[in-house]
């Protein structure tokens, strides 16, 4: 059916809504995968008892600040080959691919070395203490070692899903969540709350390998092709050394965004740490629950960002329009209906990540306020997705900043003081329908036409895998 795309043939709604589904499922069952080997980490070290899943808390906003920096100039790689794929510049998918691996992995490398230089103060920093900073350290350490091949790991799949090969990164994702439940029950154990850190690394070292191996038979696949001229060969190779700045270009309003919106969470963190223990132990799980329910919204949005990418590559501005209005109603009724699940089994959800009766009530309180807010988040998750596969990324990444720091910080410090942890969970459900609502609102303003792209007149065909 993204043959049909990519040929310029009509599509009945029909076809539109069966394409949203078949790229959505994979995608949604990949994130539910990541989501579920959460839950099993937080479930298992939970298990040890508050301060265990407290030291991870601690540092999980670090950890997303790190790994999303070289992510999001991934994402700004992977929108470009989503938009040659689309118009058949399949060469120049195959350059953008090499580039993208080099560019991340040199990248990824330097982050981690700061990483590891922090490691050791990063846990006091943050507000931590006692035991709490001693497990924090080792664990963030641990992450940071590792941290190029996850990235790699998630550079390889992101280049298939824009390529629309959705099943391949879902079936990788379950194989990491099986291996991690494995080492898990080997090293936890052994080691602890590091040895949580170790079986992760090591799952997703093992799955890095396999997705790198997939990616080499996407470029592969991309250049079945006729050999070019040597003069196409040439300009197309000279064309592509401007593919970083591209890819640059979307990806550093996203990698900035991502920075100071982990930033954010960090100050929330810091809120949150004085109220203690119990507080940070079920901000930290509650975190992790809710995350059950915001996982169809990512799913949707990443086969959003490439249904755009590619419509936009093919020049098929109706398509653009009706992959947005489908994706969108279908994350928001998907997220809908996992709230509300989530605020009838909030006890039941709390109970089986904690044994601390203190964490599992303060917990549920967090996820019943949090549910409200699932719609109107879902609409912000599968409208960044759409304005991303666009390239368009500065004034969505003006949106989501401006939110969290002009209305979920402020409400969240304010409102700690008085209601404790409720009161900052009640900050970012308010904050999210802000936010949600905002996007609506720029979507339907924009019924935007796409955005003219730097696409050079070569075309081949994407042969069938």
């Amino acid at each position: 059916m993204l043959r049909m795309l990519r040929d310029g043939e009509q599509m009945t709604q029909r076809e539109k809504l069966r394409l949203v589904s078949l790229l959505s499922v994979p995608a949604m069952l990949g994130q539910l995968s990541t989501i579920v080997m959460q839950y099993i980490d937080a479930m298992m070290v939970g298990h040890l008892g508050a301060s265990a899943s407290a030291s991870i808390g601690l540092v999980s906003t670090t950890t997303w600040l790190f790994s999303g920096l070289a992510a999001s100039f991934g994402a700004g790689f992977s929108v470009l080959v989503a938009q040659r794929i689309g118009a058949k510049r399949n060469m120049e998918a195959c350059h953008i691919i090499h580039r993208a691996v080099v560019f991340c992995l040199i990248f990824a490398a330097v982050v981690a070395l700061v990483c590891v230089s922090i490691h050791h103060v990063l846990p006091v920093w943050l507000g931590g203490q006692g035991n709490v900073v001693t497990q924090a350290r080792s664990y963030f350490l641990t992450w940071a070692l590792a941290l190029p091949l996850m990235l790699l790991f998630h550079l390889a799949c992101s280049m298939l899903r824009a390529s629309g090969n959705m099943a391949t990164p879902m079936v990788i994702n379950i194989l990491m969540c099986v291996l991690d439940v494995g080492l898990n029950s080997l090293f936890i154990p052994l080691w602890g709350v590091m040895g949580a850190a170790l079986a992760t690394a090591s799952a997703g070292a093992i799955c890095a390998a396999i997705a790198l191996v997939y990616l080499v038979r996407l470029k592969h696949a991309l250049g079945r092709v006729p050999s070019a001229p040597p003069s196409d060969t040439h300009r197309v190779a000279k064309k592509s050394n401007g593919i970083v700045r591209q890819a640059l270009h979307i990806g550093f309003p996203m990698a900035v965004e991502h920075v100071v919106f982990c930033l954010a969470q960090i100050v929330c963190t810091i809120i949150v740490a004085p109220l203690g223990t119990v507080a940070v132990a079920a901000n930290a799980i509650g975190i992790t629950v809710e995350s059950l329910c915001y996982m169809p919204g990512y799913g949707i949005g990443e086969a959003a960002t490439t249904l755009i990418g590619q419509s936009i590559g093919a020049h098929r501005s109706d398509l653009v329009r009706s992959f947005s209005i489908h994706t969108m109603a279908v994350g928001m009724v998907a997220m809908t209906l996992l709230g509300i699940v989530m605020y009838v089994f909030a006890p039941e959800l709390m109970q089986f990540m904690s044994i601390d009766a203190d964490v599992q009530r303060v917990g549920t309180e967090a996820l019943r306020i949090e549910a409200y807010a699932e719609p109107m988040y879902a609409a912000s998750i599968v409208a960044y997705g759409i304005f991303v596969g666009a390239g368009d990324t500065i004034v969505p990444c003006v949106i989501n900043l401006s939110t969290i720091w002009l209305v979920r910080i402020p409400l969240a410090w304010w409102l700690a003081s008085t209601m404790g942890l409720k009161g900052v969970w009640l900050a970012m459900c308010i904050e999210l329908c802000v936010r949600g609502t905002i996007f609506i609102i720029r979507l339907k303003m924009n019924e935007r036409k796409p955005q003219k792209q730097n696409i050079p007149n070569h075309s081949t065909t994407l042969p069938e895998t």
